[in-house]
């Protein structure tokens, strides 16, 4: 007689097995999720930067010596434009300001050559612009966020504002307020803006002409962060020093990363500065995080017609270790020009750029649709895992910012010398999209926290204490409740300059009503933590993160 066996009760244990396994436990390489929308079709210019501004309004431009750009100056207004020799009075625009809430665009009247210039936004919310190309390369232009009237509130100049001409620099806000400006092609030195008596000078900084690659660069848009004991971490090409700026003094060298590739412009890789943790820790552990670029010689081959594989690996080291040592680890996907966005739950997303080819025109190949989230506290063999791809190929000169909602803003590329839309290999593009990750699903509405108070956009002192009371509708895990602030960056060429989070010291949750907690979380107490400025909160439950409220520092 043949026995019948039950497998209902052991299918039901295996479930609930199943279920209590860590959320995000994936093998390495896993495929994900995440969600693709086109916000607009057509923004008129093709992003090659992009600044979220603390009115959730994203201000983009491209360069003005192209000829006509896809959307008019308001008004009548037009400018003589001395830098293109085939269109001297210019009607159109060339940036513009995205409003999030309206899904609407502005357009903005710049008057120098903005092509490949850095920036930052200062304490007070102001974006600060410096440098350019030909007109534009001594110039800094200033951008206040404002609510009233659209007709005043647009760029101005300051000409002869910087000391040497920066093109493909970097720019990083220092404690004290002020923005060092590091770099640029032929510029081997740095700046301050403002100038003030002592510093109305530029500072020559060898490191740069050291990593100069004769005929290719490869160390322009250098990698900068500001460490916890207030020095500069500077990447240019495959080296990297702690420069103390104070001083005008080298504090530290530190290895090479391994296998000696170039990791910067036009070898365009990315790189982040990891979360800031255990703030009130006598000793504060600082992470940087590099991926992607291409081997040496790539940009000399690409001009040739040989595109070489971009690279697929990461350098980690931890900067503040008094050995510090490069651990690389392997991306599922290799990838030059990515971006790398910090997300409100800690982990990173690597997203846009190229498999083949260097930055510049003409010069990459084989888009790389599918944006990877890399998990910096998972085991060094389960931390990357692929998002759903999209359809639109972003190459050379595209951007992408982390707004306050979650999501991340994709717009840009425009890998030619002019707007080119028929008979290329890669169309300019002139759309916007935005790529919700997988903590922005229906399935996580329950467990998304919503917070209550403060209001948006509180100033807060340093070290100061702080009741954020949120709402989570569903169950609640105590225990995985944190608050983090994120620095909104200035993004160009596949680096976010002055991207930085903090996850924020916070004593235990404690319900106060219905679905209603609160968390005392305790602010930096330094600006060498966290530089004066506003920044984006978010309480993060179980890895999915609120919608964020401005605060200012």
């Amino acid at each position: 007689m043949t026995t019948r066996i039950n497998f209902f009760p052991i299918l039901i244990q295996i479930g609930q097995l199943l279920l209590l396994l860590p959320r995000h436990r994936n093998t390495a390489y896993a495929a994900a999720g995440g969600r693709w929308d086109l916000l607009i079709s057509n923004i008129g210019i093709s992003s090659m930067h992009m600044q979220l501004l603390n009115n959730d309004r994203v201000v983009m431009y491209d360069r003005t010596d192209f000829g006509p750009s896809n959307i008019s100056l308001p008004n009548g207004k037009c400018r003589n434009n001395t830098n293109d020799l085939t269109l001297k009075v210019d009607c159109t625009a060339h940036s513009v300001e995205y409003d999030v809430s309206t899904n609407s665009i502005r357009p903005l009247m710049v008057q120098t050559d903005v092509w490949c210039s850095s920036g930052s936004a200062t304490s007070d919310g102001t974006l600060v612009q410096t440098g350019g190309f030909n007109d534009g390369e001594n110039v800094v232009r200033v951008l206040k966020p404002c609510n009233g009237n659209k007709i005043t509130c647009d760029w101005k100049e300051i000409g002869g504002a910087l000391i040497q001409s920066r093109w493909y620099a970097t720019n990083h806000v220092l404690p004290d307020g002020r923005q060092i400006i590091i770099g640029g092609r032929e510029a081997f030195n740095y700046e301050f803006h403002p100038k003030t008596l002592s510093t109305n000078n530029i500072f020559y900084l060898p490191f740069l002409q050291q990593t100069n690659d004769p005929r290719e660069e490869n160390n322009l848009y250098p990698f900068v962060f500001l460490n916890v004991d207030g020095n500069l971490f500077i990447f240019a090409n495959n080296q990297a020093i702690l420069f103390d700026y104070t001083r005008d003094t080298i504090v530290k060298t530190y290895p090479q990363i391994p296998g000696g590739d170039p990791r910067n412009y036009p070898s365009t890789g990315s790189a982040v500065l990891l979360p800031l943790k255990n703030l009130d820790a006598q000793i504060i552990q600082a992470e940087v995080l590099v991926c992607g670029g291409t081997k040496n010689g790539s940009f000399l081959r690409a001009q040739r017609g040989n595109f070489l594989g971009a690279l697929n690996t990461c350098g980690r080291i931890t900067i503040t270790d008094p050995n510090p040592q490069w651990i690389m680890e392997t991306m599922p996907l290799a990838r030059i020009m990515g971006d790398m966005i910090i997300l409100p739950n800690g982990n990173v997303l690597i997203i846009n750029g190229a498999a083949a080819g260097t930055a510049g025109w003409e010069l990459g190949r084989s888009p790389v649709l599918s944006p990877v989230i890399y998990r910096p506290d998972n085991l060094i063999n389960s931390r990357f895992e692929v998002q759903n791809s999209s359809t639109t190929p972003r190459m050379y000169h595209s951007t992408t910012v982390l707004l306050r909602d979650g999501r991340v803003l994709v717009s840009g590329s425009n890998p030619h010398g002019f707007y080119n839309f028929t008979g290329v290999l890669y169309p300019t593009e002139l759309s916007l999209e935005a790529f919700s990750p997988s903590y922005l699903d229906s399935e996580s509405v329950n467990l998304r926290p919503r917070v209550v108070s403060p209001a948006s956009r509180r100033k807060v002192k340093y070290g100061g204490q702080v009741n954020i009371r949120f709402i989570v509708p569903g169950p609640i895990n105590r225990n995985l409740v944190k608050v983090t602030m994120v620095a909104p960056g200035f993004n160009t060429h596949s680096f976010t300059m002055n991207q930085r989070m903090l996850v924020l010291s916070s004593g235990n949750v404690t319900q106060v009503e219905t679905s209603t907690y609160k968390i005392n979380s305790i602010f930096p107490n330094s600006s060498k933590l966290a530089p004066p400025g506003y920044y984006m909160l978010f309480v993060v439950h179980q890895d999915i993160p609120s919608e964020g409220i401005w605060i200012r520092i």
